[in-house]
């Protein structure tokens, strides 16, 4: 067995002989409310059915206990929780890098790169490289990020504006809420 770094995760909830209040508010596997009655009795009527006793709402005065087939209840719980994962959409940032000296039609490339990314909902970082002479002049690149920026400004709009940090100038730019939406055609 390896060892874990992490703490072992303890359990949401006790069952069968974990649970050590004397009285415990029950409910059968049919969900039918038996009331409050001893933890000893709830626990032979939960072991003679061949399920488990599992304390559902430890806050309550007295806990409420439910009698079910705990592995079919963890089971039932991860499924949802995986099922509620995958509907929920990570935005992650993506980066395009440009350069001060970029070409028209390679700037049409990062441009048309840019708005997949926007369109599946990501953010989109903007970086313009500088080497050597080029950290002279700054403008340039403000410049390629200004134009850069009025070729997506349809569909995004600026969450950070340019800025030079070191020999790279970034820009952030997200997705507008509002997308264009396309005229029904008439047919």
């Amino acid at each position: 067995m390896r060892y874990s770094p992490e703490a072992p995760q303890r359990e949401a909830y006790r069952v069968n002989h974990r649970i050590r209040i004397r009285q415990v508010f029950l409910i059968d596997d049919e969900g039918n409310q038996l009331g409050v009655m001893d933890t000893e009795d709830a626990l032979r009527i939960a072991q003679e059915k061949g399920l488990d006793l599992v304390e559902v709402a430890a806050n309550q005065r007295p806990p409420v206990c439910r009698i079910m087939d705990y592995g079919k209840f963890k089971y039932e719980n991860k499924k949802k929780a995986h099922a509620s994962k995958k509907k929920q959409h990570q935005v992650h940032l993506k980066e395009v890098r440009v350069r001060p000296k970029i070409a028209d039609g390679d700037l049409e490339v990062k441009v048309k790169r840019a708005r997949e990314f926007l369109g599946k909902g990501h953010k989109v970082q903007v970086t313009c490289l500088f080497r050597g002479r080029e950290m002279a002049h700054p403008d340039v690149g403000l410049d390629v990020m200004d134009r850069f920026f009025q070729a997506i400004s349809d569909i995004a709009k600026i969450e950070r504006e340019p800025r030079l940090e070191g020999r790279r100038m970034n820009m952030i730019v997200v997705r507008t809420k509002k997308q264009p939406q396309k005229a029904p055609s008439k047919e």
